[in-house]
């Protein structure tokens, strides 16, 4: 587990419909202790507004990682993360695909909109949990962003 100087404390929007998976990814991910911050939006068209209205205008924080869905209500969350990658203040902020589709066709569409990382929901509670704390820590205490101030 990494100590609060290892890790940068995170903020992170979670775009999940599903209440029982966005309990897991919350509480794992705070478990750890590397995230001040886990925003849960349950369907695609709160995330767009989130994005597109709330955090280019600086009335909602910039998240640090997005955790996205793709099967959500509203908005697909393939349409989330290509607007969000063709959007020149939104496409650095890391996009992790969570979602429980293993589908080839899902991972190629997701790459070629430029996710950064694609990850399919285990079905065992316990292989998810382990998923989630390895995730949190991966981009809390290894991954090395640009400056906050170079992304913008």
């Amino acid at each position: 587990m990494a100590t609060e100087a290892e890790a940068r404390l995170m903020h992170f929007l979670l775009v999940e419909d599903d209440d029982d998976h966005a309990f897991l990814v919350d509480t794992a991910l705070k478990e750890n202790h590397v995230v001040n911050a886990v925003k849960r939006l349950s369907d695609g068209a709160s995330a767009i507004e989130y994005l597109f209205e709330g955090v280019k205008s600086g009335q909602h924080p910039r998240p640090d990682v997005i955790l996205l869905d793709l099967k959500l209500p509203k908005v697909d969350g393939h349409d989330i993360l290509q607007r969000i990658k063709e959007d020149p203040v939104l496409k650095t902020i890391p996009v992790v695909v969570l979602t429980t589709s293993d589908a080839e066709t899902d991972r190629i569409k997701a790459y070629q909109s430029y996710a950064n990382s694609y990850l399919s929901k285990p079905i065992d509670f316990d292989k998810f949990h382990q998923m989630i704390l390895a995730l949190g820590l991966y981009w809390s205490a290894w991954n090395q962003p640009p400056a906050k101030d170079q992304t913008e």
